[in-house]
C-alpha cells in the first residue's frame, strides 16, 4: 500500500521533470534563470509561508520536536560533508550539492505521512515548521561561504534570504494562532501552488539526463545520506532509547524524504552550478520510490 501511494505521488512530479527536458531548447538560458529567480524571490517563499502558517503550533510541540528535528539536520550536514573530497573542486559548486544532503521535499512528505497515518499530518506540519528555517540557514551559510563573502555580507544574505524570512514569519503566525484574512491568503496560496510545478519543469530543463542513470561515488554518498543513513540513525537512536510512538514514526519518514525541489533554485541564486544539483534532486526523488515505502513499513512495524 505504501509503495503504491508513494509511486502515485511521484508520477506527476516526474511528468513535469520530463516536460522540462522536452522544453529545454524552447527557452533561452536567460529565460530558465529568470524562472529560477521568480521561484527564489516569490513562489517558494509563498509556499514556505503558507505551509508553516496554515496549522496552529504550540510551544510544547516545539520543545518536544525541535531538538530532534535539528539533530537530524545536523547529521545530514556532517554526513554530507564527508563526501567533500569526492565532489566538485570549487566549494560553491560543492555547497550547492551539499545542501541536498539535509533538505527535504515537503510536498512528498505529506504524501508519505498520509501513507503512514493520515492522523499524523498535524505533527508532520510542526516538524516541517521547525526544520525549514534551520535547513535554509545551513544552506545559505554554506553557499555564502562558497561565494567568498565576508562575515557581514554573509550575515546579511542569511538574514534577508527569502526562504528564511518566509519560514520564520510562517512559524510566528502558526504560534500566534492568528487567522490570515482570505483576501491576503488567497493570492499567497495561488503563488504557493505554482512553486513546485515551475521548479520541477526547470529541473528537467537543466539537469544532466545521462547522469540520472548512473551514480558517481560523490552522488552515491549524498543519496545514501539522504535516503538511508539519516532514517537508519533515527531508528537506531529510538531503539537504544526504547522510544516509540507517533513522533518517532514521523521523524523516520521525515529523515527518509528525498531532497527539496527548491535546492537548485537556491544554488542558482548564489551562482553555483545548477546542473549537478538538479541531477541530485532527480536521483534522490527517483530512488525514494524504492526506499521511502521501506522506511514507512519499518516505522509502522517497529515503532
Amino acid at each position: 500500500m505504501a509503495f503504491h501511494t508513494i509511486l502515485i505521488g511521484l508520477i506527476p512530479s516526474f511528468c513535469l521533470v520530463i516536460l522540462g527536458g522536452l522544453l529545454r531548447n524552447r527557452l533561452s538560458e536567460n529565460a530558465w534563470q529568470g524562472l529560477d529567480r521568480l521561484n527564489f524571490e516569490i513562489l517558494f517563499p509563498a509556499l514556505l509561508f503558507v505551509a508553516a502558517s496554515s496549522r496552529p503550533i504550540s510551544f510544547a510541540q516545539i520543545a518536544a520536536t525541535a531538538p530532534l528535528v535539528w539533530g537530524i539536520l545536523i547529521m545530514g550536514v556532517l554526513l554530507g560533508f564527508s563526501a567533500r573530497r569526492f565532489g566538485p573542486e570549487r566549494f560553491l559548486d560543492f555547497a550547492g550539492c551539499w545542501q541536498t544532503a539535509w533538505r527535504f521535499n515537503t510536498a512528498l512528505g505529506f504524501v508519505a505521512i498520509g501513507a503512514l497515518n493520515a492522523g499524523f499530518e498535524g505533527l508532520f506540519a510542526v516538524v516541517v515548521g521547525m526544520a525549514v528555517p534551520v535547513a535554509n540557514v545551513f544552506a545559505v551559510l554554506a553557499l555564502s561561504r562558497g561565494g567568498g563573502l565576508g562575515f557581514l555580507h554573509t550575515l546579511k544574505r542569511v538574514a534577508l534570504n527569502p526562504f528564511l524570512l518566509a519560514s520564520v514569519f510562517g512559524v510566528m503566525v502558526g504560534l500566534s494562532t492568528l487567522q490570515i484574512p482570505v483576501p491576503i491568503l488567497a493570492p499567497l496560496d495561488m503563488l504557493a501552488k505554482a512553486a513546485i510545478p515551475v521548479a520541477l519543469i526547470s529541473i528537467g530543463a537543466i539537469m544532466n539526463w545521462s547522469a540520472l542513470a548512473r551514480l558517481s561515488l560523490f552522488s552515491g554518498l549524498i543519496n545514501a545520506t539522504k535516503l538511508i543513513f539519516l532514517p537508519a540513525i533515527v531508528c537506531f537512536c529510538a531503539l537504544i532509547s526504547g522510544t516509540n510512538g507517533p513522533l518517532v514514526q514521523v521523524l523516520i519518514v521525515f529523515a527518509a524524504l528525498p531532497t527539496a525541489s527548491a535546492a537548485h533554485v537556491l544554488a542558482s541564486a548564489f551562482g553555483a552550478r545548477r546542473e549537478a544539483v538538479a541531477t541530485l534532486i532527480a536521483q534522490t526523488t527517483l530512488l525514494s520510490a524504492v526506499t521511502l515505502p521501506i522506511w514507512i513499513a519499518v516505522a509502522k512495524l517497529m515503532f
